[in-house]
């Protein structure tokens, strides 16, 4: 009988960075798999942020390769680049960066407003996402007017509106209680399960950490694996 081996759905090979001839990420590679959670941990400096925005194609390496779903973001030029991050990538901050304009329900349905998708098909799922986070009965709230915890779970349910492969997270508990750090923890781990979607997280806590099959930690630009 022959195994088929799953592809990882996101690859990064040998990526070498620096700033200012400063090497900041040095010939990191690591691999990922549908639904697996990796936590990304070290010491403020040691390169985890440019990791992360490198796996995001917001940074490009000066050497190596990453690749998405078997795309290689280091290869595309900016359009393509843009277009890849639209339907691949979903992407959760510390500060929640919600588009203070729109609705609860307009900022989810945003990422797919940019693919084209049809308006009633935007509704349906922003309106199934929201039901999901519990955030439903805050659907035409402006963001000025939600808890932090509020408003990290309308940007969980945005990043996953697309349904991307892959979801990069940055500290997303870092601007929140214990209370709401625990809830919004167990809605990624349970989310990217469900969902299939591989996820990066980036953080400090231990107990962020902890909800990850596998850690690696960051120092000095080397990827050190922890667990997993």
């Amino acid at each position: 009988m022959t195994v088929t081996i799953p592809a990882p759905v996101l690859e990064c090979r040998s990526v070498s960075k620096q700033y200012d001839l400063r090497p900041v990420l040095r010939e990191v590679s690591l691999r990922l798999f549908s639904g697996e959670r990796l936590a990304l941990t070290g010491p403020s400096g040691s390169g985890k942020t440019t990791l992360l925005n490198c796996l995001g194609g917001i940074d490009r390496p000066d050497s190596g390769s990453v690749l998405i779903a078997g795309e290689d973001l280091t290869q595309m030029d900016g359009e393509a680049l843009a277009i890849l991050r639209r339907r691949r990538i979903g992407n959760v901050f510390q500060f929640f960066h919600l588009l203070p304009t729109l609705s609860v329900r307009e900022n989810v349905e945003f990422p797919l407003v940019l693919l084209g998708v049809a308006p009633e098909e935007c509704r349906d799922r922003a309106a199934r996402l929201l039901e999901r986070v519990k955030l439903w009965h805050r659907a035409e709230a402006l963001p000025s007017h939600l808890s932090g915890g509020e408003m990290q779970r309308c940007a969980i349910a945005r990043a996953l509106a697309h349904a991307p492969r892959v979801i990069l997270a940055d500290e997303p508990t870092g601007n929140l209680d214990s209370v709401n750090s625990a809830n919004i923890l167990e809605l990624l781990r349970e989310l990217s399960g469900e969902f299939e979607t591989a996820l990066v997280l980036v953080t400090h806590s231990e107990e962020a950490a902890r909800i990850c099959q596998r850690e690696v930690r960051m120092r000095d630009g080397v990827l050190e694996e922890v667990r997993g």
